[in-house]
């Protein structure tokens, strides 16, 4: 089979052009190579998606934004939020519910309650289904008042995160075992809020572009790092590290080299995400 129309027929089913992943897996099996064919229809649109997917920093035109009433309460929420994680501090903020965060504004006069409609933006955010963003991943935290129990996680030291116990915890003492002092954890649990901070943070950078956001951080309850993932880089890389650049590091060469990228989002995956070489899937909810 060759290559470009395996990759055609995965993307018909990641990109909902009318098969399903099982119809998908069929097709690829009767395929046997042939001579180069026209481009169709299908294969322009995975190319403008692979080309959207590398240029992920920049808006394209079709993507979705809030509508133009709600960008002042865009602004607001994400302000707001980071006063809450300014009040409560940086690790707990990852492990903070929304209903936590709702008690926190109320008796921090220097945060300020969140108003009617910042609380009815949130809802309407976390419960909107993000295909319409172009994020095409699964949803594995679907009630807005998810909650991460303290006795589930265990604080990484210096790091300021938190991992969950059990499988996410044993992988990255595993890793670290084998990759040495040069190799950090930058990113662990992310609960609800954390999520909310990030992701309406870059829409709120982006003149409200929900899509633009979604292709660099998942929507709140779309995040693996509120189940098990977590993400890793380079010691003195700084942000540098959630970029291309954490692959010409030693950390990342090592971890290549003992066999630990297994990727959530590798380079030209289908689930409208850019390419994550540091964010390192644990396992599925």
């Amino acid at each position: 089979m060759d290559r470009r129309n395996f990759i055609r027929i995965a993307a018909l089913a990641g990109l909902g052009l009318g098969l399903n992943g099982r119809q998908a897996l069929a097709q690829l099996a009767m395929l046997t190579p042939v001579d180069p064919a026209p481009a169709t229809a299908d294969d322009v649109r995975l190319q403008e998606y692979l080309e959207k997917m590398r240029n992920f920093e920049k808006p394209h035109p079709d993507d979705v934004y809030v509508d133009a009433e709600e960008l002042p309460v865009l602004g607001e929420c994400a302000g707001r939020l980071g006063r809450v994680e300014a009040v409560m501090g940086y690790g707990f903020f990852h492990l903070l519910n929304f209903d936590d965060a709702l008690i926190c504004s109320r008796n921090y006069e220097g945060v300020g309650a969140f108003t009617r409609p910042e609380i009815a933006f949130m809802e309407k955010i976390f419960y909107r289904d993000a295909r319409c963003y172009g994020f095409l991943g699964d949803k594995p935290l679907k009630n807005l008042t998810h909650t991460v129990p303290r006795n589930e996680v265990v604080r990484i030291a210096v790091t300021g995160n938190y991992l969950h116990r059990g499988a996410s915890f044993e992988a990255y003492q595993k890793i670290k075992k084998s990759v040495g002092d040069r190799l950090v954890l930058t990113s662990g649990v992310r609960g609800i809020m954390k999520q909310f901070r990030l992701f309406l943070g870059k829409a709120s950078q982006n003149n409200g572009n929900l899509s633009l956001a979604s292709r660099q951080m998942a929507p709140p309850g779309y995040s693996y790092h509120g189940f098990n993932d977590f993400d890793v880089g380079q010691a003195g890389l700084g942000d540098l590290n959630f970029t291309e650049r954490f692959t010409g590091t030693d950390a990342y060469r090592r971890m290549a080299d003992l066999g630990y990228l297994n990727l959530r989002y590798p380079r030209d995956n289908l689930l409208g995400v850019r390419y994550e070489p540091w964010h390192i899937m644990v396992s599925e909810a």
